[in-house]
């Protein structure tokens, strides 16, 4: 249950930010076309509106989005990796070098966490604020760590249930949610069918030619 409610959050997170940060840039562009209509009436009304802040906002949620949408590939396998030649090697040692990587996955993002951490935690005792919109830098800063941490949670997640059943989470980039794929029942016979919409075997006896093969009379 917990893990379910990680994995939620994590969702929810990366779709606000990527929901709010398009509706943001729309309003930003609408505004700034908006204010060049020679209509001195609607300049009136929008020139005074300051969405310089904007820009920013969008620059932060993007830096947010990526950091935890990388920890959100790991655990649906979504990165692109090359495995051209680790799949070449016999079971045994391939196995060995998917963990030496998902354990140096999980080296690599626990040093990057560690040090933006305490990067956040010295940049938090400073007056430092963001140039448009004052907002304090430690905060914008925090998405090192946080993102960082959770993929390397991610990391070992994946190499203890690699370890257990020996599967890599796999993304399928046809699949699309909501949709559902027709299956053609692998069974049918194209030739056999009893219908002018499909092709006949000249050779062997048609359905519907009462025994009579070939469809010659």
């Amino acid at each position: 249950m917990p893990l379910k409610i990680l994995d939620n959050l994590e969702e929810w997170l990366i779709t606000f930010l990527i929901g709010a940060a398009t509706v943001v840039i729309f309003i930003s562009v609408v505004h700034r076309f908006a204010c060049t209509i020679p209509v001195r009436m609607i300049q009136d009304v929008l020139i005074p509106i300051n969405v310089s802040w904007a820009q920013e906002l969008c620059i932060y949620m993007f830096v947010w989005m990526a950091k935890f949408g990388a920890a959100y590939g790991v655990r649906t396998g979504i990165h692109v990796g090359v495995d051209v030649l680790i799949n070449r090697l016999n079971s045994g040692l391939r196995n060995k070098f998917i963990i030496f990587g998902l354990l140096a996955g999980v080296l690599f993002t626990g040093t990057v966490g560690t040090f933006g951490a305490n990067f956040v935690w010295h940049i938090a005792h400073t007056d430092q604020v963001s140039a448009d919109m004052e907002l304090p830098i430690w905060i914008v800063y925090l998405a090192v760590p946080l993102g960082s941490y959770l993929m390397c949670f991610r990391f070992m997640q994946v190499a203890c249930s690699f370890i257990r059943t020996g599967e890599l989470p796999h993304h399928d980039h046809s699949h699309v949610d909501g949709l559902e794929e027709d299956v053609v029942p692998k069974d049918i016979n194209w030739l056999d069918m009893d219908d002018n919409l499909h092709p006949h075997d000249l050779k062997n006896k048609q359905l519907g030619e009462n025994g009579k093969g070939g469809g010659q009379k």
